[in-house]
């Protein structure tokens, strides 16, 4: 009696080992998209993707240490620029052949879309130009010529009804002085 309590938790794991071949539930996997060479398999038969807009840059940025690391991984960092100090970053196009580079190497980078939300900068807008970490490249716009911006700025000093420093500090002091 003893021997069988013994033995029967071996027969329990025998019996729940997985076999680790390729399923054979191809009737599940009918209503497979193709694209390319990815079929890709919706929770919905009806399931539109929805559009998007690929982004034309990439603000790549090394997280993990160059040394360490094989030849050939060091050398893809190196012809991106990314062997320097680890918070710098370099920005690549979103092309195929930088694309693959970047994924032989996507364990030691962070790879973030640049996005526009300002417009695209031109060759005159580059010295007001942001890249922030998220992304988004702000570009400055300059307001305009120098003579409007110095008429607007006396038409706002010579308005009556304009709280300069002055009276602003006087009737601070009057209610500090006089508060009922």
């Amino acid at each position: 009696m003893n021997l069988q309590k013994v033995l029967q938790p071996a027969v329990l794991i025998t019996q729940t080992v997985r076999g680790y071949g390729k399923h054979n539930k191809k009737y599940l996997y009918k209503d497979g998209k193709k694209y390319g060479k990815v079929i890709y398999y919706p929770m919905n038969p009806d399931h539109e993707d929805p559009p998007i807009e690929p982004a034309k840059l990439f603000r790549v940025q090394r997280v993990k240490p160059f040394k360490g690391n094989p030849y050939w991984e060091k050398r893809i960092l190196k012809d991106l620029g990314l062997d320097g100090k680890q918070s710098d970053f370099t920005v690549v196009k979103n092309i195929p052949d930088v694309n693959a580079l970047l994924w032989k190497i996507k364990h030691l980078i962070k790879v973030t879309p640049v996005t526009f939300p300002y417009g695209e900068p031109t060759a005159n807008d580059l010295k007001h130009t942001i890249l922030k970490e998220n992304g988004e490249c702000i570009v400055t716009k300059e307001i305009g010529p120098v003579i409007e911006r110095l008429e607007a700025a006396e038409v706002f000093e010579s308005d009556p009804k304009r709280l300069d420093t002055d009276l602003l500090k006087r009737d601070s002091r009057m209610k500090w002085l006089n508060p009922w």
